[in-house]
């Protein structure tokens, strides 16, 4: 069975709507450090984190060395507390 080119330009545009339905979007990060805040008891105090506050970490990970840059959050997520319970996540601390 021989195919023409006019049979390949539908096979073609087909296979292209399924690569883009079938291949999934990457998702932007947006960087809010309020998406830390239910790790805020575990960054404070000894408590454990949550598994909230870790997957709310892994999801603001892009974002870690801004808020290391910021003066006003530095002393939070630069902490010893924030350090273990990036530790108890399993998430290492970025190298900024």
């Amino acid at each position: 069975m021989v195919m023409t080119k006019a049979t390949w330009v539908p096979v073609l545009a087909l296979a292209a709507v399924l690569l883009v339905i079938l291949t999934p979007a990457a998702e932007a990060v947006t960087c809010s450090p309020m998406q830390l805040s239910p790790c805020a008891a575990a960054i404070t105090s000894s408590s454990p984190p949550s598994a909230l506050c870790c997957a709310k970490l892994k999801e603001q990970k892009p974002c870690l060395c801004g808020y290391m840059r910021n003066p006003s959050l530095r002393r939070f997520v630069s902490s010893s507390n924030a350090r273990k319970v990036s530790n108890r996540c399993k998430l290492p601390i970025p190298k900024c």
